[in-house]
């Protein structure tokens, strides 16, 4: 059976990866809200002074989350892990200036707790507005956008959100909202995969092994990655460590002193300079085959192959619904889950036809 067969016959089930218990969880729900006299649960996600466009909507699903909105979907579920670590951000027009639209999406995988990943969902992409605007007030409006400006934006963005999280202050924070003890807050760190579309152009940056992946092209065309892993034994990474005075050991795999499974992240205080927050960037000139990104954790991306998620997206955008997107990011989840995926689930899908930009 191929895997458009798969996401056909799962398609009725697509709308929310949702068991009988969050049905009746959501009817609970419609039934307060008629009795406090709402007419919905609409939530605007917040953006960074100066936006002009109102922010993305949310709807969240008990047993998981889903985003929807007209041109992105978004599914989030813990899968088989007792707690769930990942967050994810999705903020539109969230940049004010003179150099067109762009929309922020971020998927952030936590481990040691989740209370990193929260902050970079809460924070990235309003440190990443000032650093365009500070970019803006001091080369113009149209330097900004240019792939160098946006690289040492990004890598300022990512600096100023590391150095959030490993403050004194920033951890005493966590420690006071989150399940892990004040001592170990220097353990707890997170990936982050953070995309900025704009009219025509792609920014995505990213440390550790969350993933971005454009589909392009239509069927039979591969698809471009548009970031790499930062594993530990990955040749150019294991000979950063190594210049620092840190030690590659494989036990379950390679990891930072024997300890980390990525080279790079948000947070981890403790495993500093070896375990760095400096992100790879890439900007890509958007064209007009490009159909989809799609932005995902390790929990999708270890069970599923680029080829196979780009197969998904595409089943449900010839399907030719409103929320294709949404369903895209939903039945990834329930693939990644089909197939035993031991860890959180996050997915982000964003639609790049260019009638929808």
């Amino acid at each position: 059976m191929s895997m458009a067969q798969v996401c056909c016959d799962s398609a009725s089930a697509a709308a929310a990866v949702v068991g009988p218990e969050a049905e009746v969880r959501a009817r609970a729900r419609a039934e307060r809200r008629r009795r406090a006299g709402e007419a919905g649960r609409w939530k605007h996600a917040p953006v960074a002074a100066g936006t002009a466009e109102a922010a993305t909507r949310k709807r969240r699903v008990e047993a998981g989350e889903l985003l929807v909105a007209r041109k992105h979907g978004a599914a989030s579920v813990a899968g088989r892990r007792r707690e769930m670590e990942d967050a994810l951000s999705v903020h539109e027009a969230f940049a004010a200036g003179g150099a067109g639209r762009c929309d922020f999406y971020g998927v952030f995988d936590g481990h040691g707790c989740s209370h990193v990943a929260e902050a970079c969902r809460d924070r990235m992409h309003e440190l990443l507005a000032e650093e365009l605007a500070a970019g803006a007030d001091e080369e113009g409006p149209a330097a900004q956008r240019h792939p160098a400006a946006w690289t040492a934006a990004m890598e300022r963005c990512f600096a100023r959100m590391d150095a959030e999280v490993t403050s004194a202050s920033g951890r005493a924070a966590a420690s006071a909202s989150c399940r892990c003890d004040a001592h170990k807050c220097d353990h707890v760190g997170s990936t982050a995969v953070v995309a900025v579309v704009e009219e025509r152009r792609l920014v995505v940056a990213h440390c550790g092994d969350s993933r971005a992946v454009l589909c392009r092209g239509g069927d039979g065309t591969a698809p471009v990655p548009l970031s790499s892993d930062h594993k530990p034994d990955r040749p150019d990474e294991q000979e950063r460590i190594e210049a620092a005075g840190g030690r590659v050991i494989f036990w379950e795999g390679a990891r930072v002193l024997g300890v980390l499974a990525m080279s790079r992240a948000i947070g981890d205080g403790y495993l500093k300079p070896y375990v760095c927050s400096v992100p790879e960037v890439t900007v890509a000139d958007l064209a007009d085959g490009d159909e989809c990104l799609i932005l995902a954790s390790d929990g999708l991306w270890d069970v599923v192959s680029n080829e196979a998620a780009c197969e998904v997206a595409r089943a449900c955008l010839r399907r030719g619904r409103e929320k294709w997107c949404a369903e895209a990011a939903a039945l990834l989840t329930k693939l990644a889950l089909a197939r035993r995926s031991s860890d959180n689930v996050s997915v982000v899908v964003v639609d790049l036809r260019r009638k929808n930009h």
